[in-house]
């Protein structure tokens, strides 16, 4: 039986996601219609982003599942015309980027590199030795697919990962904690920590001033989750109490990032333009035909997402 898959994407994508797609469906075996414009009585299953071609789902009848490109969903939670299943994107190529992004600006701030990189004038600076990993504490907040793959990365460079969520989790080589109390124990023992939370109402701002108080002066923010996780007044005047050392950042309220915002000057911030990890269409679109698959079959599908939450 022929399935009707909507590519419901902005159209920037399509080039990079029609070829991969294709493969994955036939390497799966499933017969499907691959469009990028239906009658949406007729469609049997979109691949969405936000930004795409459908905000009103009600006319899609047919509709078994709603596949998302990205792993954040909290552009699409939040819409109340969806009714069928959704499923977040968990893609091996972004878990591995994500990563090698992680560890790489961990492992930058641990060993104090920019102070010899950006340091480049003359002067020899000694008595600058590290600290050995596992005498460092690393925060990993976030406890999910990607949270959890970064912090067991660290664990195995021997650092001392604690991590948090908010609800209970197990995860080998990680200290992991939950609720509020935990939240404060991860925060005050945390020199550098990594935000991997997804966006609901109750992480948004988590890191306010109160929170970021909490944390060992001079501690570092890593965030490559998203940007609203981090009160920006906030972590803009830790910074220039020392309270926080340094932050790297990737994700931010507004992107791009507006050429005039405080981050841009600042000297102990770090912007990198939303490339921590992205989807890769290959693996994705193999995730994608797999969840296709599955329904077809009737079994159950991979990420759903629980609304409910909003991730």
């Amino acid at each position: 039986m022929t399935v009707t898959v909507l590519f419901a994407a902005p159209e920037d994508n399509w080039d990079a996601y029609e070829a991969p797609l294709r493969t994955a469906f036939a390497e799966t075996g499933i017969d499907a219609r691959l469009v990028r414009d239906a009658a949406p009585e007729a469609v049997d299953y979109m691949v969405y982003a936000p930004g795409g071609t459908v905000q009103d789902f009600r006319p899609y009848t047919r509709l078994k599942a709603v596949l998302n490109l990205w792993a954040g969903v909290e552009n699409i939670v939040t819409n109340d015309t969806l009714t069928a299943p959704l499923a977040r994107m968990v893609d091996e190529g972004l878990t591995e980027g994500m990563v090698e992004w992680v560890t790489g600006h961990v492992l930058r701030h641990h060993l104090g590199m920019d102070r010899h990189i950006l340091g480049q004038d003359g002067i020899w600076r000694s008595g600058t030795v590290p600290p050995l990993a596992r005498d460092r504490t690393i925060g990993m907040l976030g406890l999910g697919e990607l949270g959890g793959a970064c912090g067991q990365a660290l664990a195995r460079l021997n650092f001392n990962v604690m991590g948090w969520a908010r609800s209970r989790k197990s995860i080998a080589g990680l200290d992991c904690r939950a609720g509020a109390d935990g939240l404060d124990a991860v925060l005050s023992a945390a020199e550098i920590v990594v935000l991997l939370l997804p966006l609901t109402d109750a992480t948004e701002n988590l890191m306010d001033a109160a929170r970021i108080a909490r944390l060992p002066a001079g501690a570092v923010i890593v965030n490559p989750g998203r940007g609203p996780l981090i009160d920006d007044a906030a972590l803009l005047a830790a910074l220039d109490t020392g309270q926080v050392g340094h932050a790297t950042l990737d994700v931010f309220r507004e992107e791009p990032l507006p050429p005039a915002h405080p981050f841009w000057a600042h000297p102990k911030v770090t912007v990198t333009p939303h490339i921590a990890s992205e989807t890769r269409p290959k693996s994705a679109a193999r995730v994608i035909a797999e969840n296709i698959r599955r329904g077809e079959a009737g079994e159950p599908l991979l990420h759903l997402v629980d609304t409910a939450a909003g991730y």
